[in-house]
């Protein structure tokens, strides 16, 4: 039986040669995505901002204005009112509570829930979830500090396995992952919850496998092939790694794919996140993080065999092995 390929053999991509093309669209989309978490903000969840947030189902889609009456009518602090997963979902986020302790919230909930159905026969509620001010802060900050150090304990690992220039690439074709993921979450508004920090931190994990490897041939290959020209061995390394790391994302995409199609609004923004950092990832550990060693200087170790011994080199596709001169 014939074995399925999606990356022939022999593949000899040239790479390096597009890495200016490389380096200035994701300065571009990395200035971009900053822009847009700068000017739009992030749709934080109450796992951040702390509060009340109520998921209701309509029969039909209502007005948010109209919801919004309805609930400021209640005196329970001012609304916010968003759509999730459905025209018919709506989430209801309401300021943290007076007493703010399980009673009091759930006497909320009734009271939202009941006016709800009264003004739009058919409502149903779904779910709801509350977190007070002080959690909602450490949350936040246990959050942000889980993702920093992530990064940089990675990148001190590439440092001590490696070389300095394969840590600092690493860090930032990482940082490039995730300024995407912030943009993506910017643009399209998608709720920024505990669920999505484990997001970012599987991205930053499946970012420096796949990176890790193509690493780990670039070193190989700069001892084996101590005559070959910096970006030839690049350009090497990444069409060795290329049958797995296409291999790897694709697989991981197609259940990904499913997950995003049949696992429901609540999950939605979680697979959103990793089905974009795996692309994103990909793209830089072969675009940027690989061709970036170049620029910093990074070189192939000095040949110290023995003379009479043996020196492969490799042009092109073809290998050859030539004797040293005596």
């Amino acid at each position: 039986m014939k074995l399925l390929k999606i990356v022939p053999d022999h593949t000899n991509i040239d790479f390096v040669r597009l890495r200016g093309w490389a380096f200035g669209l994701t300065l571009a989309l990395s200035i971009l995505a900053i822009g847009l978490v700068g000017w739009h903000g992030l749709n934080m969840g109450v796992d951040f901002t702390g509060g009340l947030m109520i998921e209701e189902k309509f029969a039909t889609a209502p007005s948010e204005e109209a919801v919004r009456t309805a609930v400021d009518r209640l005196g329970v602090g001012e609304a916010a009112i968003q759509r999730v997963g459905s025209p018919t979902t709506l989430s209801i986020r309401l300021p943290i509570q007076a007493g703010a302790d399980e009673g009091a919230t759930n006497r909320v909930v009734r009271k939202v829930e009941d006016a709800l159905s009264k003004t739009f026969p058919g409502a149903t509620f779904s779910r709801y979830s509350t977190v007070g001010g002080k959690v909602s802060d450490e949350l936040k900050w246990k959050g942000g500090m889980a993702v920093f150090f992530a990064v940089l304990g990675i990148g001190l690992f590439a440092i001590v396995r490696f070389e300095w220039q394969f840590g600092v690439s690493t860090i930032v074709a990482i940082i490039h992952d995730l300024l995407m993921t912030l943009g993506f979450f910017a643009l399209t508004g998608f709720e920024v919850d505990l669920n999505i920090v484990a997001a970012f931190l599987t991205i930053i994990g499946y970012s420096i496998n796949d990176k890790i490897v193509i690493d780990d041939r670039i070193r190989e290959n700069m001892r084996r092939y101590r005559k070959m020209d910096m970006r030839e061995i690049i350009n090497l390394s990444v069409n060795e790694t290329l049958p797995r790391t296409v291999m790897t994302s694709v697989t991981i995409l197609l259940a990904l794919a499913a997950l995003l199609i049949l696992g429901g609004h609540v999950l939605r923004g979680f697979t959103a996140a990793m089905f974009l950092g795996i692309v994103v990832g990909t793209y830089s550990s072969i675009y940027v993080s690989s061709s970036l060693l170049i620029t910093l200087g990074l070189r192939a170790e000095p040949n110290r065999a023995k003379p009479g011994t043996l020196d492969k080199e490799r042009i092109g596709d073809a290998e050859r092995v030539a004797p040293r001169q005596r």
